[in-house]
């Protein structure tokens, strides 16, 4: 080792500089540690692919209550319009740091990759998966001069109606669609399909008698019956639904292939980054888990779930293939 005295000197210096550099970081390390992954009181924004004061608003509504000390406002930003995809093409092109989600449906999520020809975005390659809040069933609902109470009245007497019968949904390509597709396959109808730009314009023409059906959802509706100008026939899940026990399902009914429930779940951008994500998913889950949130979901007709990334996944590459089947066997094709 040298002993020139020169060289001794900027050794020692080199030394004393690197420690001080490491005295200055070591602070500053530890704050951004110690910082949560998004910092209360900045706006997150939810992006909601319909117009206001719809079930979707209810759900998002309902957890910026719980969350909105820990994570801060939460901003229902509505962006109706081509089914809900302007509002998934939003959220995909978004600043990845948890101030921009979208809330994705069964529909955007795992039907309309078979629906359209060209779709701008790919449900799993685009989007980072963060709780599956919330599923729902469907019913079938009728204006209240069909003369049918049971869903074997209902097949009869829709066989007999020499125009034929049709039937609305809240649009093309989505649950409220394909269940009446299935109804027709599994019954042997030949109903008309009536899609509507979401769900108010097709309850209105049901209660006014100008379709004589509509797929709702049960928290529609429930919603609808006090009106006393339709009637419930059947609802779609594998069991009977809880919020209207007394109606059969469709396999009771002996039609064990119509069976339909549909979700929403919270997406971020696909490189949003993981300590984000997990704060999100914590903070959600907690919030739908409160009895405040589930008493609100429950009485719109929906159920708590609180599935997170990896069984949301699951549930969407299942529902991906169930639905793809479905619109193969029945020809159907979305227009772009």
């Amino acid at each position: 080792m040298t002993t020139d005295p020169q060289f001794l000197h900027l050794h020692r210096r080199r030394r004393m500089l690197a420690a001080l550099g490491g005295m200055a970081l070591a602070p500053l390390a530890t704050a951004v540690r110690a910082q949560p992954a998004i910092a209360p009181g900045t706006p997150i924004r939810v992006l909601i692919g319909v117009p206001a004061g719809g079930t979707q608003d209810v759900l998002t509504r309902a957890i910026a209550q719980e969350v909105r000390e820990s994570l801060g406002p939460l901003i229902v930003d509505n962006r109706s319009g081509a089914a809900g995809r302007i509002a998934v093409d939003v959220v995909k092109t978004a600043a990845p740091d948890g101030h921009t989600l979208l809330l994705g449906t069964a529909s955007m999520m795992t039907m309309f990759p078979s629906a359209y020809r060209n779709l701008t975005y790919d449900p799993v390659k685009d989007f980072q998966p963060i709780i599956n809040a919330a599923r729902f069933e469907l019913a079938l609902v009728v204006h209240k001069d069909v003369p049918a109470n049971t869903v074997a009245e209902f097949i009869a007497w829709a066989k007999k109606q020499p125009g034929g019968v049709s039937f609305a949904s809240y649009g093309a390509g989505t649950p409220s669609h394909f269940l009446g597709e299935m109804l027709n396959r599994s019954a042997g109808l030949s109903m008309v399909h009536v899609p509507y730009r979401g769900s108010t314009p097709a309850r209105q023409d049901v209660m006014g008698g100008i379709v004589p059906a509509y797929f709702d959802t049960v928290g529609g509706a429930l919603q609808l019956l006090p009106t006393g100008r339709v009637k419930v026939i059947a609802t779609s899940g594998e069991k009977r639904s809880p919020l209207m026990p007394n109606l059969p399902t469709f396999v009771e009914s002996g039609l064990k292939d119509v069976v339909a429930t549909a979700w929403f779940a919270y997406y971020a951008p696909l490189k949003t980054p993981k300590p984000v994500v997990d704060q999100l998913r914590a903070e959600f889950t907690r919030a739908v888990n409160s009895r405040e949130v589930r008493q609100q979901l429950l009485q719109n007709g929906m159920y708590p779930v609180g599935d997170g990334p990896e069984a949301l996944l699951k549930t969407m590459r299942e529902d991906t293939a169930r639905w793809a089947a479905i619109m193969k066997a029945v020809n159907f094709q979305a227009n772009d």
